[in-house]
């Protein structure tokens, strides 16, 4: 049997895909940040839940803690959870909000988790999205994008960070069992963008949103990642679009000295290591 943890599990393109993912063969795990929301996704499609907000590190490692000791392996780890915030806003870790709960969050979860990821042969799968493009400007001295703080950019940077953070563990442990991979879900109509008040309140909320790709969509995408398998569904280190193809790439994500010092830089932040116990 399978096990699959899924994160930002509450509500849109998670919620969808764990109805798709959910099944007999699959040991299924949601994560959300909203009790209430998580419980009903998780009884709903018959998984098991925790509850975890990721502008909380100690909540990360909560979650890691209870994982590790409640799974006798972890097949899949989608890290799915994100969101676009105004800003900058500091964390009570502090860290500026949108890069700690896109990027470090997950990434200290992956980290926490190596050692049963390698032992399980596990594949990471990480929403990013077309906003490394779109919006990200990557400097390295100011990776939360705190210097004349734009939300958008701010966000851009941040998925640019799950890309650089695929590529570089791609790197460190494909070797040693791990595949990973992002993509890129489409422009979907859910909860996102509701905590900030500019134009992306007014294109996921407003006029534009029968325009938008429905959850359903999003998360036939997220699962078909979290489904596939590496070599053969999709290729370790890679980023794909909303059709499943390989997407467009800032070039930072092209440059592996980028990937390595953006990695080291998150490690650094985060005090942590990537030795294997």
């Amino acid at each position: 049997m399978r096990t699959i943890v899924l994160t930002g599990a509450s509500d849109g393109i998670g919620a969808a895909a764990a109805e798709r993912l959910a099944g007999d063969s699959v040991r299924l795990v949601v994560v959300g940040r909203s009790p209430e929301k998580t419980c009903a996704v998780a009884e709903r499609v018959g998984a098991e839940h925790h509850v975890a907000n990721f502008t909380s590190l100690d909540e990360v490692r909560a979650l890691a803690e209870d994982l590790d000791r409640s799974l006798d392996r972890i097949d899949v780890l989608a890290n799915n959870a994100g969101g676009f915030f105004d800003g900058p806003v500091r964390t009570a870790d502090g860290f500026e909000k949108t890069f700690q709960v896109n990027h470090l969050a997950p990434y200290l979860l992956t980290n926490l988790l190596r050692t049963k990821l390698v032992a399980s042969s596990a594949s990471v799968v990480a929403t990013a999205s077309v906003a490394n493009v779109v919006y990200a400007r990557l400097d390295l001295d100011d990776l939360e994008s705190t210097a004349d703080f734009r939300a958008d950019r701010a966000y851009g940077n941040a998925k640019l960070a799950n890309i650089l953070f695929t590529r570089g563990l791609h790197a460190a442990l494909h070797r040693q069992g791990i595949s990973s991979v992002a993509f890129h879900p489409g422009v979907v109509a859910t909860s996102f963008g509701a905590e900030t008040v500019g134009y992306m309140r007014r294109m996921y909320h407003g006029a534009l949103r029968p325009l938008l790709t429905r959850p359903e969509r999003g998360g036939a995408t997220l699962a078909h990642f979290v489904d596939g398998t590496p070599g053969t569904t999709w290729r370790s280190g890679r980023y794909y679009n909303d059709r499943r193809r390989p997407g467009l790439l800032n070039r930072a994500a092209k440059d592996p000295a980028i990937v390595r010092r953006h990695w080291e830089l998150s490690a650094e932040m985060l005090d942590v290591d990537w030795s294997l116990a």
